[in-house]
């Protein structure tokens, strides 16, 4: 049995702050046991990543002078693993009293360390994507809300509070649409702490028109439910892929931070360039 499980993670203990590199601080989770549950054996049935901002970096240059800047790092959902989020901190947070020729130099540890951990022992078949941002285009983050339709217009009654995919409907003697919707009233719970996630969820999607009331109260339905934020996207994800059968579709959820770090997973049906990681005003 694999050693690597949530409750073994950094989560909810006490950690020590360790301020000199140390890339074993990365902690790597299994994808598949969470996938099986939803009907994913092998290979997966969507394609999309997982993109992290990291609003806590800093290490120090060859005269010891600290250095900040901002990451984007990219995970690709075919990975084997996902990075658990506190071990994520921790380890960026080993870089703040190490010294560093260049932020090159960095970019280059983060996205080696990453690449190895979401593979964990096997080879590595597609790497981690990193960017990082120093003070000087702070100013180029821009503060944008997702585009589409908003269902939290709709006045409807909830009253599930686990993942009630039965609540999901779609025309399907009528003719298709393409859409595209969102709702910020998305909210999970930490498998492990139990602590509230919030979160932002944009669906865009052709082929029978998915009913949005249904909709609003299937993604309310997540409210008491614990999972990581990717499961939770690729739990809605096969679930509207299901119930609906669109011909196209992408999820995207933008996560709050916490922690210095916010989580964005997004899955798509076909092939596209990715969403532009740009925060929210919650975020």
């Amino acid at each position: 049995m694999s050693t690597h499980l949530p409750e073994m993670s950094p989560l909810g203990k006490q950690a020590a702050f360790v301020d000199q590199y140390q890339p074993d601080l990365l902690y790597p989770l299994p994808r598949e046991p969470k996938r099986r549950e939803i009907g994913i054996a092998g290979s997966v049935p969507f394609l999309g990543a997982d993109l992290w901002t990291a609003f806590e970096l800093s290490w120090l240059n060859p005269r010891g002078k600290p250095v900040v800047a901002l990451a984007h790092i990219t995970v690709p959902c075919e990975s084997t693993h996902i990075v658990e989020s506190k071990s994520f901190k921790l380890y960026l947070n080993s870089f703040s009293g190490s010294r560093f020729d260049s932020a090159d130099a960095v970019r280059d540890r983060i996205r080696q360390d990453v690449s190895a951990a979401i593979w964990h022992g096997g080879p590595v078949r597609s790497s981690a994507g990193v960017r990082l941002l120093l003070p000087e285009l702070f100013v180029c983050e821009p503060v944008q809300e997702l585009e589409g339709l908003s269902l939290d217009r709709l006045d409807v009654e909830c009253t599930h509070d686990s993942p009630a995919p039965e609540l999901l409907t779609a025309a399907f003697g009528e003719k298709p649409v393409d859409e595209v919707l969102v709702s910020h009233l998305l909210k999970s719970n930490c498998l492990v702490t139990g602590q509230p996630d919030w979160g932002s969820l944009q669906i865009r999607y052709s082929g029978p028109q998915i009913d949005q009331a249904g909709l609003l109260q299937y993604i309310v339905s997540f409210r008491r439910h614990h999972e990581f934020h990717e499961q939770c996207v690729e739990r809605i994800y096969m679930d509207i892929m299901a119930r609906c059968k669109p011909t196209r579709l992408m999820v995207y959820a933008r996560y709050t931070r916490r922690g210095g770090l916010d989580i964005n997973p997004w899955r798509s049906s076909h092939p596209q360039l990715p969403p532009a990681n740009v925060r929210t005003a919650r975020q």
